[in-house]
């Protein structure tokens, strides 16, 4: 008589044999039993996400496919395939996510079966391609705008470097590159002659965050899961409210709902330079650390704008460090910072610490390199998938 871990495994084999004998029909329904006992693995997702391709049940496969990735964030398969579903979903530029985590978890393994090489061949046949797209793309977008010739040689080099022909030095930035900008940690005050106005503004700003901090609604965690790109399993702060932030701003709009409960916020940042590029910048929001959390050493996104801050709610022994130079935030006291260089952020305190923060042009950019910078940034954004943001 067969126990029942006898009976798993005679089923797994049976969905394992009817998959390689081309049965797509019977493996799914193999696998399928084996999902509704409760101990199915991240192998048995995947044979599922096979079975359900084979069969043309893109839905399915696809809700195998996450289940998959939940159980194992760097199954290469799963992270192939999620690429595949997402290229034939219009989304490529979303795929070269999952193509270059398959590739890294391919790089570190020290064994893999011969189909999973081929997976991670075709990963990076996948993920050279469409960035050649990209890049064809990209081209023509700036050549229908105008911004093809006769900009700025820094212009023309950032172009270089974000299609991976030139080398990038000093600063960090995860996604686009701007050459020949100061490598400065923390900005002189006297280049910003408007932080002096806005930190008169601060008791006002404060009384409106004091405002949603009694309704306690509208924090939200700063780092969350998108379906669009690779999980991070080991970010401590995913989906963490130790460091939530309230958007008055996000991906360059007003937030509705939020925007309207902070006027004086808004107006204190109404003339200033304010980072905008549709779709993406500016952000403006309140960050809160809670007591004895730690935001991570990291490196922003893009060296084209700065981050400004405004403390609000400063206890003791909460600090800012930005390369190798450590700030103790004050309250009322503005700074402006380069977030391409690592930094990180500490609350050593027993009590939560707020700042407003916002992003900023840098000043050594003329204007019509800012505009070729968000000209540039909104021919990615057609690219692949319309309107989304692009993660890097």
């Amino acid at each position: 008589m067969q126990t029942p871990a006898d009976q798993m495994r005679s089923l797994v084999e049976a969905a394992a044999a009817a998959l390689q004998a081309g049965d797509a029909g019977a493996a799914r329904r193999h696998f399928e039993q084996i999902v509704a006992s409760g101990q199915a693995n991240a192998g048995v997702f995947v044979g599922l996400a096979l079975a359900c391709q084979s069969l043309g049940d893109r839905a399915a496969m696809l809700a195998a496919i996450e289940r998959t990735l939940a159980l194992d964030p760097v199954n290469i398969r799963a992270l192939v395939m999620k690429g595949d579903h997402l290229v034939a979903s219009n989304a490529s530029r979303s795929a070269t996510a999952f193509y270059a985590a398959a590739m890294q978890a391919a790089s570190q393994a020290t064994a893999l079966p011969p189909g999973v090489v081929q997976m991670a061949r075709h990963a990076e046949q996948m993920y050279q391609r469409i960035n050649a797209q990209l890049e064809s793309h990209v081209r023509t977008q700036l050549e229908a705008t105008g911004h093809a010739q006769g900009g700025s040689a820094r212009f023309a080099q950032s172009v270089e470097i974000l299609m991976g022909k030139k080398q990038r030095y000093v600063q960090e930035p995860r996604a686009y590159f701007f050459p020949e900008l100061a490598n400065i940690q923390f900005f002189p005050r006297e280049m910003f002659p408007w932080l002096a106005p806005l930190e008169a503004a601060t008791s006002e700003i404060a009384a409106e965050l004091q405002q949603l901090i009694a309704t306690d609604q509208g924090f939200e965690p700063y780092i969350r899961q998108s379906a669009d790109a690779p999980t991070r399993q080991d970010h401590p702060l995913l989906n963490n409210s130790a460091w939530s932030a309230f958007f008055l701003w996000k991906d360059g709009a007003p937030v509705p709902g939020n925007a309207e409960r902070c006027p004086k916020t808004l107006a204190a940042l109404a003339g200033l330079p304010l980072c905008r590029i549709p779709g993406r910048t500016p952000s403006i929001l309140f960050s809160r650390l809670a007591p004895g959390a730690r935001i991570p050493p990291h490196t922003g996104f893009l060296n084209t704008r700065l981050i400004c801050h405004l403390p609000l709610i400063v206890p003791p022994n909460c600090h800012l460090r930005v390369g190798n130079e450590r700030r103790e935030w004050r309250a009322g006291a503005a700074w402006v910072f380069d977030d391409t260089i690592e930094h990180e952020a500490i609350n050593g305190s027993d009590r939560s610490r707020v700042v407003l923060i916002f992003d900023i042009w840098r000043p050594e950019l003329s204007a019509q390199e800012r505009e070729q910078v968000a000209a540039l940034l909104a021919a990615i954004d057609s690219f692949g998938q319309r309107g989304e943001a692009w993660s890097a």
